[in-house]
């Protein structure tokens, strides 16, 4: 295992650092820098840039238009546009459904819908949980009965992220209640315009609108938005779930926000207090120890040795580690964190701010990531899996 970076990587990444810094829009890196409220036009305009570079698709092969990069090219792609500021990618579609339509997609499916994926113009969201199915998903009720040259969809998901900007969404379907739960369940490809299709706001802890219930009465879906075989879906919801948590880990976001903790603490004056910044250096030797378990991940995909299945091991410890400095954020404000201004977080807010201005999306941010022990599958569960997967 080699962690140190090629000459040749090195170029790359500083390739990858001029791009970014020409391409990157100041007033969205300023929002992501001091955690400032992203619309929709901020995600959907830095995807398009992506797109038209061919790099929305990053980690896609270049037979379906991606760069082709390696494992570890990704990665300092994914690095360096995190430190730049850039918004996370809402990875529905290039990451989670597009794997999915490479490996088990028709030709024709491929060639409908991977194009509007890399360009950014076409935005997916995901309709996996439903309630009473987040965790135990296989046990999933969402119906869809084949009718000549259709399926009929009823059914509910829930927690569907930004499902509000959706144009299309991927969804685990019951086809089948012979067997075992797994083998009844399909995988289709849903135009969100298709009539019969209903989506309910979710106000989040933060008092935001991130996301939804979808509920589908009666919706008539063409058949070949199917993708590969009748209840084999369970096969593609497992491979599609290995980029989600592996997304989920997100190293380089916390890297950026380690600097923003840095930052607080040395405007609010504790930087200097031993104890706090001890929790500082606590934290930040997680996420070195973390970013070094995916460059071993790395190293042997790298390498073509078999990698190891630790996506529920990076999921937990990413998890935990957002939260963690979420709250190291709130600690360093004090009193001033607690205040809870909705308006605060817009770009270019004049009203009265409590304390200084970057305490203002404080309070918001640590309850977001309340949610991120829980989605994409819950860390007591993930833990279960490591359990069996990993340790034997």
């Amino acid at each position: 295992m080699d962690l140190n970076f090629t000459p040749e990587q090195q170029a790359f990444r500083e390739e990858i650092r001029a791009w970014v810094r020409a391409n990157l829009p100041a007033d969205i890196s300023h929002k992501v820098h001091n955690a400032l409220r992203l619309n929709k036009d901020d995600m959907q305009r830095w995807a398009r840039i992506l797109g038209k570079k061919g790099w929305h698709g990053w980690a896609w092969p270049k037979q379906f238009g991606g760069p082709g990069w390696d494992a570890i090219q990704r990665h300092l792609f994914e690095e360096e546009c995190a430190l730049a500021g850039a918004p996370r990618v809402v990875p529905f579609g290039p990451v989670m459904v597009a794997p999915v339509i490479m490996a088990f997609g028709t030709p024709e499916q491929q060639k409908r819908f991977l194009p509007g994926i890399m360009s950014g113009d076409v935005w997916w969201s995901q309709g996996y949980s439903e309630p009473g199915s987040g965790s135990d998903l296989a046990s999933l009720k969402t119906r869809a009965e084949r009718k000549g040259d259709y399926y009929v969809v009823n059914g509910q998901k829930t927690w569907t992220t930004l499902g509000q900007y959706g144009d299309w969404i991927f969804c685990l379907v019951r086809t089948s209640t012979e067997g075992k739960p797994q083998t009844g369940i399909s995988f289709l490809l849903i135009d969100m315009k298709s009539p019969g299709i209903t989506v309910r706001p979710i106000i989040t802890l933060d008092g935001e609108h991130e996301v939804n219930e979808v509920w589908f009465d009666n919706v008539e879906v063409p058949a070949d938005q199917l993708i590969g075989e009748e209840n084999k879906g369970w096969t593609y919801a497992k491979y599609l779930l290995a980029h989600e948590r592996t997304n989920i880990a997100d190293v380089n976001r916390a890297k950026r926000e380690l600097e923003r903790l840095k930052r607080i603490a040395r405007a609010e004056g504790v930087y200097e207090d031993a104890r706090f910044r001890d929790q500082i250096a606590l934290l930040e030797v997680d996420i070195v120890a973390l970013e070094m378990m995916v460059l071993r991940v790395l190293s042997a995909e790298q390498s073509g040795k078999q990698s190891l299945d630790v996506a529920g091991l990076l999921k937990i410890r990413g998890s935990e580690i957002q939260q963690r400095y979420t709250e190291l954020m709130m600690l360093a404000a004090g009193p001033y964190s607690l205040p809870f201004l909705f308006e605060a977080m817009e770009a270019g807010w004049q009203g009265d701010h409590v304390g200084a201005a970057h305490v203002a999306p404080l309070a918001s941010n640590y309850f977001n990531v309340r949610k991120t022990t829980i989605y994409g599958g819950s860390n007591e569960v993930q833990r279960n899996i490591v359990a069996q997967t990993v340790l034997g």
